[in-house]
């Protein structure tokens, strides 16, 4: 044991007296207004705390229908299912490089027979003709880290394996809005479609009117014309409605990954309006955001590769060892006096490398600024988003609550006119304006409140998910 003490020695007073070079990550001021927006005295309390977050947001909308699909695209959705394979291979690179802490150990064998010359200086008529080997034996090398090298490396593939799991996360998060709005899409297609058919039937009505009062000799044929012609729009509008459902519905097929999905009608206005989000919502919420946490372990991990750089400026050190045997013949390759064994300590020292370390070190510093600035740009479009949706939110309830008062008058002035056509006070032209100005109300009142729902869809998107009010709280 005395000659492998020295080395052992060694080899444990510098790893105790190990560093790491390079900086340690801090993470930088996000320069963000601690708000959204203003909060009233009496909603301040109420706020939501940044880590009370509903990944399952699209409940909501209490859609089974919708829960369904998002939770099947969420299993075999093509990008989602990318996104697993990457997270898997980052995994993988992660043990890889946490293995690197340990030593590797090595089995070998060796057999060779040689043939010497007999015209060199060194061969006797004494030397044997044909030389015999066989050997067996383990090895080993291993690394000592004393700069932090290994350490840093290790920082860096666990980082990369945290940006897959957030990248893994965000796609999930874009593939669940994605299902959503084609989904709301599809259901503002059949409430167009059932208002469209309601009109339709109305018009077929106006039409048996008309023909009545043309055949009584009361009015012209002109209005059984006009009255024709609005009906054939409307069979044209009910077509092309139908067509844009049916280009829906193969869409969120794709989205969900079932070719062959088959959706039965619904009707949006059907859907609960999804709950309102209290004013003075911090804006370390979006802190929480897949892509930014990303954005987040990318700097990381650009950071650590500082330190990997700057390693190369000192030694390495690396322990080698084998435990084996040798002999001639393979029959006493593990008998008495076989055995071997070698212990060394390696230096590998940078002398002259004509700047080549200290290039990787700028490179390395370049790449942490360019991932700080895609951080902060990240945090800052982020930001933008929920602002932006929320905006959208609003605004959308005012004109949603507009465009239902239109629906309501328009309504009126149908029926209105109507009621003085049949009694002769007024000529076809009001009613086909009125039956006009009542359809396109219905559907703008739906187009309305598909971008409320789809305001609603964008918010959660852009928090990372939805906030857990008090009654989901509880459950």
């Amino acid at each position: 044991m005395k000659p492998t003490s020295t080395p052992l020695a060694l080899a444990i007073s510098l790893a105790l007296s190990a560093c790491t070079i390079g900086p340690d990550y801090l993470r930088p001021s996000t320069l963000l207004p601690e708000v959204f927006s203003k909060a009233s005295p009496d909603q301040a309390a109420s706020l939501p705390e940044p880590a009370i977050v509903d990944t399952t947001w699209w409940q909501h909308f209490n859609d089974p229908t919708l829960n369904s699909l998002v939770d099947q695209a969420l299993q075999q959705n093509a990008d989602v299912r990318l996104a697993v394979a990457r997270l898997e291979q980052a995994e993988a690179a992660a043990r890889e490089a946490g293995a690197a802490f340990l030593p590797e150990i090595n089995g070998q064998a060796s057999g060779s027979n040689s043939k010497l010359s007999t015209k060199t200086a060194t061969w006797s008529p004494n030397s044997p003709k044909i030389l015999h080997a066989r050997g067996a034996a383990l090895t080993t090398s291993y690394e000592l880290d004393i700069w932090g090298r290994v350490r840093r490396s290790n920082e860096a593939a666990r980082a990369s394996l945290l940006a897959s799991q957030y990248s893994r996360d965000a796609i999930r998060l874009t593939v669940a809005g994605l299902v959503s709005n084609n989904y709301l899409a599809l259901r503002a297609a059949d409430a167009q479609i059932a208002v469209t058919t309601a009109s339709l039937e109305s018009r077929q009505e106006s039409l048996k009117l008309v023909q009545t009062r043309v055949d009584a000799g009361l009015v012209s044929p002109l209005d059984q014309y006009q009255a024709e012609g609005s009906l054939s729009a409307m069979q044209a509008q009910i077509a092309d409605l139908r067509r844009q459902r049916a280009l829906l519905a193969h869409q969120l097929a794709l989205v969900s990954g079932d070719p062959g999905l088959e959706i039965a009608p619904g009707d949006l206005r059907q859907l609960p309006m999804p709950p309102t989000p209290p004013e003075g919502l911090p804006s370390a919420l979006v802190e929480g955001r897949p892509d930014v946490r990303q954005a987040e372990e990318r700097l990381i991990a650009a950071n650590a590769g500082i330190g990997i750089a700057k390693a190369g400026y000192f030694p390495r050190f690396s322990l080698t060892g084998s435990l084996g045997s040798e002999s001639k013949s393979l029959s006493d390759l593990f008998g008495a006096g076989a055995s071997t064994w070698s212990l060394g300590l390696g230096l590998l020292m940078p002398v002259i490398d004509f700047g080549r370390t200290s290039a990787r070190v700028d490179q390395a510093a370049a790449i942490n600024k360019q991932s700080l600035i895609s951080y902060q740009e990240t945090l800052q479009t982020a930001f933008k988003e929920v602002r932006d949706a929320l905006v959208s939110l609003r605004e959308n309830a005012v004109s949603d609550s507009a465009q239902s008062s239109r629906v309501e008058s328009t309504g009126k002035a149908l029926d209105l006119a109507q009621r003085r056509y049949a009694a002769g006070y007024s000529g076809y032209l009001d009613v086909l304006d009125a039956q006009r100005s009542n359809n396109e109300a219905q559907l703008a009142m739906i187009a309305t409140r598909q971008a409320r729902l789809a305001s609603a869809v964008e918010l959660f998107k852009a928090i990372g998910g939805g906030w857990k009010d008090d009654a989901r709280k509880g459950s």
